[in-house]
């Protein structure tokens, strides 16, 4: 996160004279401001896994044992697709299965 002087100082227009002056009580809440908008910005822009989950990464998501997935699979709570030898979950599908 790289934030510009401009930013944390708005009142300022001389930069250079920040350079010489104590930080008060009105700089660090204008501060924290602006790293708690920062971070609300970074925690909205995260990114959605992908569409498709091999078994692995559904355990992992989901904390469950390769048995347990297998029943998930069997008794027809969670949706698959099977390529070659590999199983797939579509991520929408186990949204929905933690939804119910």
């Amino acid at each position: 996160m790289n934030l510009h002087p401009k930013k944390l100082f708005p009142g300022v227009d001389n930069l250079e004279l920040l350079n010489h002056q104590p930080i008060t009580k009105r700089d660090l809440l204008n501060f924290s401001n602006v790293i708690l908008s920062e971070i609300k910005e970074m925690v909205g822009q995260q990114e959605q896994p992908a569409q498709w989950l091999k078994s692995s990464e559904v355990r992992k998501l989901l904390k469950i044992s390769p048995g347990t997935l297998q029943n998930l699979r069997i008794n027809g709570t969670l949706n698959y697709k099977r390529i070659g030898g590999i199983i797939f979950y579509k991520y929408d599908d186990i949204k929905k299965m933690l939804e119910k």
